[in-house]
């Protein structure tokens, strides 16, 4: 799941302005279609700009995004109509459609944030590698270790320790972690969910098999090691204190 900001105009849901997106299950925050808006903008894995009615403003608004030196990825919503006058020197990195069904809007959206994604980890070396206590996941060689023992894991079982570790502390319900490891295709039950957690516990060892904790009637979490908990807090306290101020 992804975090969008749609900057938009009208005075309607995302669903109105973008159908298909209502069928997919990435957070959406809708924005004024300003330049402003961008000033106390959230985070988010990739911007929707609306197009529909006012192409040449948002033109001018796509341009202004790449001018924050903003690398996140901007995607154009238009019309069909539309279609016919864009250019590449907008500064978007995709159009889209607004009648898109909801398999091509998220295979663009995969794209995108997956091309970004591929120019940080050329950048820089060790962004594909998640460390988590002794838990070292490394995306691009598909391998686990724990304390530097390697773990002979399934590619779900690989899959499932990526996503809790890079979450740690955050629960996910086991419909959550259906979606978001096996993907909305998949149609089997969330039994399926705590097989491979049961695996994936196994594999751990029986003195690490509590990194994946279950919270009774919501589902799992990467538990942090209590000292790299308490360095994280302790980090964080002085942003607190910040805002408190």
């Amino acid at each position: 799941m992804s975090t969008l900001l749609l900057l938009t105009s009208a005075l309607q849901p995302s669903a109105e302005v973008l159908p298909g997106l209502a069928l997919l299950g990435h957070q959406v925050k809708i924005l004024p279609s300003e330049g402003s808006a961008l000033l106390e903008a959230p985070e988010s894995d990739l911007l929707l700009v609306d197009g529909r009615q006012e192409l040449a403003h948002a033109r001018d608004l796509c341009r202004l995004i790449r001018t924050t030196g903003t690398d996140v990825p901007v995607l154009l919503i238009v019309t069909e109509g539309g279609l016919a006058v864009v250019t590449h020197d907008w500064g978007m990195d995709d159009v889209v459609l607004h009648t898109c069904g909801p398999a091509e809007l998220e295979a663009r959206i995969k794209l995108a944030i997956g091309r970004l994604n591929a120019r940080r980890d050329a950048d820089d070396p060790e962004s594909h590698v998640i460390r988590s206590g002794e838990v070292v996941v490394d995306e691009a060689t598909y391998t686990a270790k724990i304390g530097g023992r390697p773990l002979d894991l399934t590619f779900k079982e690989f899959e499932l320790l990526k996503f809790l570790a890079q979450h740690p502390g955050r629960v996910f319900s086991r419909q959550q972690l259906l979606q978001e490891v096996w993907g909305y295709d998949y149609f089997g039950g969330t039994r399926t969910v705590d097989v491979h957690v049961r695996r994936l516990r196994a594999k751990l060892g029986p003195e690490n098999e509590t990194l994946i904790g279950t919270v009774r009637n919501v589902g799992y979490r990467f538990v942090l090691p209590a000292k790299e908990a308490a360095a994280k807090a302790d980090a964080a306290t002085p942003a607190r204190a910040e805002l408190d101020a």
